[in-house]
């Protein structure tokens, strides 16, 4: 199942671990704290799971959302690349 992840995590320490756990799960990441990719919903779980413990006590919000192929291909973006020099 493809699903988008998005959090929100203050402590930079803890939010670059959870990223390395996103990559870890095969997760491509499309924004800073945003990731894409397929999970079965074991994964996904499991995932959420991880990132509790890594987390803790510390503030955050985390929000996994499944999104069929059909929505994801009807999603607009807009992109525009920092110039180099």
């Amino acid at each position: 199942m493809r699903c988008l992840l998005i959090y929100d995590i203050q402590n930079d320490r803890i939010r670059n671990k959870v990223a390395d756990l996103c990559q870890d799960y095969g997760l491509d990441r499309i924004q800073y704290s945003s990731f894409w990719g397929k999970l079965s919903r074991n994964h996904q779980e499991e995932l959420l799971l991880k990132i509790s413990k890594k987390v803790g006590k510390h503030p955050c919000k985390v929000l996994l959302l499944p999104v069929c192929v059909s929505d994801w291909e009807q999603r607009l973006e807009l992109v525009i690349e920092e110039k180099e020099g």
